[in-house]
């Protein structure tokens, strides 16, 4: 029975909110495509009639979550991007949290087009980021980059330390509240 260009569409679309759960979840090269299609309810062969390869597969799930990342931030300031993002609930949110603390490792050891696309979601928080934190602090546009550029980066690193961890490790929360801490006041109004 052949679907409509309708369903089509719909079926890749949900072809690549599973797959970037399941990168989120387990890295690149831990999700296969066999087991991606099944669990997104289709059959093996039918993935390369949306796909030429994992590696198209990748880049397009990638691009749809850091864009779903950028824009649950963007309604925060640093102070709540920072209180977000450097919680329990987000490290234990594996498939559905950001695809940076989720997948940077992975990503640098993939294809200069999926670091492209790594590139432009880090490019992109930054911008929504700084324009708040550049408007509250009375700062320069180069200032406010600095500070966000530093405060993405510790806010990932603290990410992905915790998850290092095993969950019930009080070092878990430890490296949680202490980057928290010092990244918040960093932010605090001289």
């Amino acid at each position: 029975m052949k679907i409509t260009k309708t369903q089509s569409l719909a079926n890749r679309a949900h072809i690549v909110d599973t797959a970037s759960e399941l990168f989120r979840e387990r890295g690149y090269d831990g999700v296969g495509v066999a087991e991606l299609m099944a669990t997104a309810g289709f059959t093996q062969g039918g993935f390369y009639k949306h796909f030429g390869s994992k590696a198209d597969l990748m880049a397009e799930a990638a691009e749809k979550s850091l864009a779903q990342s950028i824009a649950g931030a963007d309604d925060l300031d640093p102070v709540g991007f920072v209180n977000r993002y450097v919680s329990r609930e987000h490290r234990d949110g594996r498939g559905v949290g950001c695809t940076m603390a989720a997948l940077c490792g992975d990503a640098a050891r993939q294809s200069d087009e999926l670091k492209a696309t790594f590139a432009s979601g880090v490019e992109n928080m930054l911008a929504a980021l700084q324009q708040k934190y550049a408007a509250e602090q009375e700062v320069t546009t180069q200032e406010a980059r600095v500070k966000m550029i530093d405060l993405l980066a510790h806010a990932i690193g603290a990410v992905v330390l915790s998850r290092a961890c095993p969950d019930n490790s009080p070092l878990t929360d430890e490296i949680l509240d202490v980057c928290r801490a010092e990244m918040l006041s960093t932010l605090a109004p001289e």
